[in-house]
């Protein structure tokens, strides 16, 4: 199957396939073209894993969600390139002791969001512009997720 490149707007009536990422345990460099706009499964890690995203860019997308087959032990932190990028938004926090809440960056520094032992997860992180990521998704965990500065 060739691959198809299009420089403009795309509009379709009938739907896109674009196949998942399955993503290796272990700290990963996101690039656009391997992971944007895609579904990037992340795997029950054998340690804490770092998924360093690009610089934001507006409308392009990065999706997670937890593959893994039971509660991890591990951490998903997700960063930016760095402070001069950060998170505006949030995720709701579904604890899995039956409590329900939201926890924000403080959309002005927080370029980090550590996801702890998570049973499951559902985030994206969707460029604004050429400094801001808009983040929002879902959280499964015992523990709260954070955000913070790098």
């Amino acid at each position: 199957m060739a691959n198809t490149t299009f420089t403009g707007p795309v509009i379709s009536n009938n739907g896109f396939q674009v196949a998942p990422v399955e993503l290796a345990d272990g700290d990963i460099t996101i690039t656009k073209l391997t992971h944007g706009g895609r579904i990037n499964f992340v795997p029950d890690g054998g340690q804490d894993n770092t998924y360093t995203l690009p610089a934001p860019e507006a409308g392009v997308s990065y999706r997670f969600v937890y593959g893994g087959a039971a509660a991890d032990a591990t951490d998903a932190i997700f960063i930016t390139p760095g402070n001069a990028n950060f998170y505006i938004g949030g995720v709701t926090f579904l604890d899995t002791d039956n409590e329900i809440s939201a926890v924000f960056a403080d959309g002005n520094s927080n370029s980090s969001l550590q996801i702890n032992v998570p049973a499951g997860f559902d985030v994206t992180f969707i460029g604004v512009d050429s400094t801001n990521y808009r983040v929002m998704g879902s959280v499964t965990s015992a523990t709260a997720p954070a955000f913070a500065d790098q």
